[in-house]
């Protein structure tokens, strides 16, 4: 996924030297207006403005200086060149810009000013066929935030969780988009811990699927050798992969539906209450896949072990078995003169019968030990 992302930055500066500027962008005169620009709005009383109010970043924010309402503008992986406009235009602190450049950062909740940074971890379940040792169950992704008294800014890293139909949502609900940036946060962290929920329920099918291969059959019976093991071993590692999203986002959801914060309505904080509700679950279920994971891990590793003990006691039943006609054959083999029975008409037959019988009798006291 890196490879690919640095593979696109490469390419990208190139591609849009050949893109044609759409009408009423001037990027001559205006910094902020990039080609990472996703979407640019201006909301005033729960209703988006006209395209044409606001083409630019900065023609957006200085009708929302005028004449009220705020602005939300999404973007899709800027390169630092393509987001300085914009981090100048709104004053954003230069230290949370890195972040939501550079991604790959953890969920967190930062305070600078009169901002709050979010950096939310998208989850997507990638579908498969067949689990196998080497299967992609999750991909992941990241939304940074930014929200201020009168914008809304999103970054958002990955080729999953497009907030496209997100803000369609919105758009329908007026009397929500009217409590301003905090009802936008909200809405993304609700999205966002939904899209958890629904990876879970999915991860939870992989996993009860690997836990009844492992304990279908008894081991040494038909049942599992450890072949298992490594698709066990990849299913920890997506839900490692899962934790690593749900685990630090615990904090800052506390913070914003606990705590009161200027920025943060007090009738959109009630909702944050739901949303860290939500997640409380799926950690707790993350949590549970893991032990879970662990306990199927060392199952399978004990029916291999047993399996390959019932292996080893079968070889040195037979190895028992094996040693008499060997022992008796050299003795023979020897070329003494003076051998038992050796000159006996009935020999051979009688030396014969006591190699099969003294075979049978371990045979069957083995057999009856379990041993064979």
């Amino acid at each position: 996924m890196s490879m690919i992302r640095d593979l696109r930055a490469a390419v990208r500066p190139s591609l849009r030297k050949s893109t044609p500027v759409q009408p009423g962008y001037d990027t001559t005169r205006d910094p902020s207006a990039t080609s990472a620009v996703v979407d640019c709005a201006v909301y005033r009383d729960g209703r988006r403005l006209p395209k044409t109010a606001c083409p630019t970043p900065r023609a957006a924010m200085r009708e929302v200086r005028r004449d009220g309402g705020f602005t939300w503008i999404g973007l899709h992986e800027p390169t630092e060149a393509e987001f300085a406009g914009i981090a100048a235009e709104f004053g954003l602190h230069p230290l949370a810009v890195e972040d939501a450049v550079h991604a790959h950062q953890r969920p967190k909740l930062e305070r600078y000013d009169d901002t709050l940074f979010a950096v939310f971890k998208t989850i997507h379940y990638v579908e498969h066929d067949e689990l196998t040792a080497t299967s992609e169950v999750v991909e992941t992704g990241e939304v940074m935030c930014f929200s201020g008294r009168d914008f809304v800014i999103t970054v958002r890293h990955g080729g999953q969780g497009s907030l496209k139909g997100l803000r369609h949502r919105l758009e329908d609900e007026p009397e929500l988009l009217a409590k301003g940036p905090s009802a936008v946060l909200h809405s993304i962290a609700d999205h966002v811990v939904d899209g958890y929920i629904a990876v879970a329920a999915a991860v939870q099918d992989d996993i009860d699927l690997v836990e009844s291969e492992v304990f279908a059959a008894p081991a040494g019976k038909g049942g599992p050798r450890g072949a298992d093991a490594g698709r066990i071993y990849q299913l920890k590692r997506e839900v490692l992969e899962f934790k690593r999203a749900v685990s630090p986002l615990m904090r800052p959801m506390e913070l914003l539906s606990e705590r009161p914060m200027r920025l943060v309505d007090p009738d959109i904080q009630k909702y944050f209450r739901d949303v860290a509700d939500h997640l409380a679950r799926v950690h707790e279920q993350v949590i549970g896949f893991d032990e879970l994971l662990n306990s199927i891990l060392q199952a399978n590793l004990a029916q291999a072990t047993v399996a390959q003990n019932e292996d080893m006691r079968k070889i040195t039943s037979w190895a028992a078995i094996i040693a008499v006609p060997t022992m008796i054959c050299g003795v023979y083999g020897m070329n003494f003169d003076h051998m038992p029975e050796l000159q006996w008409k009935y020999g051979y037959p009688m030396v014969m019968a006591s190699i099969v019988g003294i075979c049978f009798t371990i045979h069957r006291a083995l057999r009856r030990n379990g041993w064979l």
